[in-house]
């Protein structure tokens, strides 16, 4: 019988130890995965936020790194996208443009990346440009010739602005709210809104500046004495003194299709993505004048420049990279790969 009692015990005790090693690598393979979402999600601050529009994606970047932290759906035709004011949540227009102007935000949160139920924005059609100010979203709504503001914390429009001009594409809001600067590419003019000190919230004065051919990009100087904006559809850049509200130069930079213009973040230079040669304009802000011209791919579209101002951004929207521009030596230094169809980046901070 010892032999018998001996072979049984063996027996259960293979079971046994076979049992223990699938448990082991079925708790590895449940935890593994679970581990690599949590690293996944970990999205660092500051975040680096970049639209992939023809993946509908939205990819969030570890600056220092320059690695994809992680890509989230950001709704359909995402073209420009802002942050909350704590970092910790993505808003993006969904834009549609002329044939099928679409009417709604896509969220973000940035702490699970997950999207989040989209804003209806009713008949505010095609929004495009996007800034946070004040913990409220301002964004143009260019097919219903407007402007509209997003309240997070009621979840509604609360404020609408109409515009009356043609394609009001971008738009820059100042500081307090006071003042908000927008483009309108098919009138060929800027329009500058200025809250009504006399009256209440809902008083609005427009200033109409004519400049030239297809105003698209456009940024206010750091100091807020001058705007500059790229002429998409005749290669120039109208300067507007923002003291007088008129146009005091007109440069020719000789740009195909200029598609967005930034400043440098101490007001030296003046940054001009062409979309039509992949270049990027490096003016210096002072002289008015061509610094250099930089080579960065095909499709140069979104600009953002680093918070400390020793980086630019630079989105290569048809071959799929962002060009990390220094911006001491002006060469390119670096490449993110991305999606298709790089366009609108923006900072996500937390608080």
């Amino acid at each position: 019988m010892a032999p018998v009692v001996l072979l049984v015990c063996r027996y259960f005790l293979r079971r046994f130890l076979l049992a223990r090693a699938l448990l082991s690598r079925l708790i590895v393979s449940i935890a593994l995965p679970l581990l690599a979402t949590a690293s996944f999600a970990q999205t660092p601050s500051p975040a680096l936020l970049i639209l992939e529009k023809d993946d509908s994606m939205l990819a969030v970047i570890d600056p220092v790194s320059l690695k994809v932290v992680g890509r989230v759906a950001a709704g359909v035709d995402p073209h420009e996208v802002a942050a909350s004011s704590d970092g910790k949540t993505a808003y993006i227009t969904n834009y549609g443009a002329f044939r099928t102007p679409l009417h709604t935000l896509s969220v973000v949160d940035l702490t699970t990346l997950q999207p989040r139920t989209p804003v209806e924005l009713g008949a505010l059609l095609a929004p495009h440009g996007i800034q946070n100010v004040g913990g409220k979203i301002y964004f143009t709504a260019e097919g219903s010739k407007a402007i509209g503001r997003y309240d997070p914390a009621a979840d509604k429009i609360d404020w609408i602005l109409g515009v009356g001009e043609n394609r009001t594409h971008m738009l820059v809001v100042a500081p307090n709210a006071s003042h908000i600067f927008a483009s309108d590419v098919n009138s060929d003019a800027i329009s500058i809104f200025d809250r009504d000190k006399d009256a209440d919230a809902s008083g609005w004065k427009q200033t109409r500046i004519n400049v030239g051919k297809g105003p698209e990009g456009f940024d206010v100087s750091p100091d807020g004495k001058e705007l500059w904006a790229a002429n998409s559809h005749d290669g120039t850049i109208s300067i507007i003194d923002l003291g007088t509200r008129t146009v005091v130069a007109t440069l020719e930079i000789k740009t195909k299709f200029a598609n967005r213009l930034k400043f440098s973040p101490d007001g030296a230079l003046v940054l001009v993505s062409d979309l039509g040669t992949g270049d990027l304009v490096v003016l210096d802000a002072h002289a008015r004048k061509e610094v250099k011209r930089i080579k960065v791919g095909s499709g140069v579209a979104g600009i953002l420049l680093d918070l400390d101002g020793s980086r630019a951004f630079v989105a290569a929207s048809r071959d799929n990279f962002i060009a990390v521009i220094d911006l001491k030596t002006l060469a390119v230094v670096g490449k993110i790969p991305t999606g298709r169809g790089v366009d609108g980046l923006a900072w996500a901070v937390g608080k």
